[in-house]
């Protein structure tokens, strides 16, 4: 995410990672009490941009620059280019999500999906339609909200486990979350790695799509009971801005490009097929804008925080560590490094996203540690951004205090550990991904 100061850098110091374990104690306590006094979505009450603010004050107070010198370094972190790229596309990616909700896209795309499910595959076939809405929106937590009301009153007139409908319908959502161009976890991994986000894509389906078929075949298998779809008008060309994006990203076009043309492609298929007027386009841009406020505002602060801890040697306490640990597995194992190296990114992205439930939040925090092993360890971009994001998309479906667990749990009316135990998509990966790591030559 950063790159290495012009002044040398500080020597490794384990006291410069204080500020980034206060931030955690905070926002993990803070969870952990909410959920112990039986409030809903624990761990989002307290608002991660302000747990935050005390660990970034920690590290002021820990800097041995002068003052000035010090909120230099910190104005540095958060203004640096990657940082100011990642929160633009952020923005614009808000921007075409709402657009293309307001103008009817997730309605159609909901509609089409469910003209093509057979009615003795409803499993696998709302596995496909929450994979293909959330690769199209880049949200998980949007095509949830999306595809549960649905799916859950089929569920109920088929007569389908509601635990194995959940897991289906998040198992999709995670799926295109994790594949999607337009989702913040592939703007915060591709960023923070230094890659196009087509050749992430294209590393990431390596993974993504020999667990998709296993999971598809064991939702079919699992598959009980049918119900009639009753038949919905399906608008098609309500459908054409996600695929256009798709298209367009997976071709090489530079992203500002591909969601610009996105929004305006969204805004004027709503003013074709409906009577959305220009002031409503503008007011829901503006809409897409403010829903990206958190983590816009927790990446810019996280740079900073970066930058304190990279300026104190927290970073190299911390790159150090692994390093020790790459060598030590690489020469007990005669593997090489680079494979090490990836399976050390996988397990400080999943650890962290175990503790703070976002995994946005969990790849930007690590992005510059793993960015600084891909380039010792002969690593590429693509691999490493593929890695971050994958076993962050993981942890992110098997942890019942995640947004997306405690979101499907209340529409379905289970609980949020019935929720992700039929997450099977997240399971294969673990499984698919680890194999890939070891087995598969390394590719630059």
């Amino acid at each position: 995410m950063l790159t290495k100061n012009t002044k040398p850098e500080a020597a490794p110091s384990a006291i410069a990672l204080l500020p980034l374990l206060l931030f955690l104690v905070l926002f993990i306590g803070a969870g952990l009490y909410f959920q112990a006094n039986g409030v809903a979505m624990a761990f989002y009450q307290l608002p991660s941009p302000v747990a935050i603010l005390p660990a970034i004050v920690l590290a002021v107070l820990l800097s041995k620059q002068k003052l000035n010198q010090t909120l230099d370094t910190f104005m540095a972190g958060i203004g640096h280019s990657n940082i100011i790229a990642m929160c633009l596309i952020y923005l614009l990616a808000g921007a075409f999500a709402s657009v293309a909700k307001a103008t009817g896209g997730v309605d159609a795309t909901v509609a089409l999906g469910l003209q093509f499910i057979p009615s003795q595959l409803l499993l696998p076939g709302f596995f496909v339609i929450a994979a293909f809405i959330a690769t199209a929106m880049g949200t998980s937590m949007g095509t949830i909200a999306a595809v549960a009301p649905i799916a859950l009153g089929i569920a109920e007139e088929a007569n389908i486990d509601l635990t194995l409908m959940a897991g289906a319908v998040m198992s999709g959502a995670l799926f295109g979350d994790n594949l999607s161009i337009i989702s913040d976890t592939t703007i915060a991994a591709t960023r923070t790695q230094g890659c196009y986000m087509r050749d992430k894509f294209r590393e990431n389906l390596i993974f993504a799509i020999p667990a998709a078929i296993i999971t598809l075949v064991l939702f079919t298998l699992a598959s009980k009971g049918s119900a009639a779809i009753p038949s919905q008008q399906v608008d098609v060309v309500k459908v054409l801005p996600y695929i256009s994006i798709l298209i367009l990203a997976v071709s090489g076009l530079n992203v500002f490009v591909v969601l610009a043309l996105g929004i305006v492609f969204a805004g004027g298929v709503g003013m074709y097929s409906s009577d959305y007027g220009l002031v409503a386009f503008t007011n829901d841009i503006y809409k897409g804008f403010g829903n990206m406020q958190e983590i816009f505002v927790l990446s810019m602060f996280v740079g900073g925080l970066a930058a304190l801890m990279q300026q104190q040697g927290g970073l190299a306490f911390i790159s150090q560590r692994i390093e020790n640990l790459i060598r030590r597995f690489s020469r007990d194992t005669g593997e090489n490094s680079s494979r090490a190296a990836e399976l050390g990114m996988a397990g400080m992205v999943a650890l962290t996203n175990t503790c703070v439930a976002n995994n946005t939040v969990s790849i930007v925090i690590n992005g510059d540690i793993a960015r600084e092993l891909a380039q010792q360890n002969a690593v590429s971009a693509k691999r490493a951004a593929s890695v971050l994001d994958i076993f962050a998309c993981i942890i992110q479906g098997l942890i019942p205090y995640g947004a997306q667990a405690l979101l499907i749990a209340s529409h379905f009316k289970i609980s949020p550990l019935q929720a992700v135990s039929d997450v099977w998509y997240c399971m294969v990966l673990a499984v698919v991904s680890v194999i890939v790591i070891v087995l598969r030559p390394r590719s630059h």
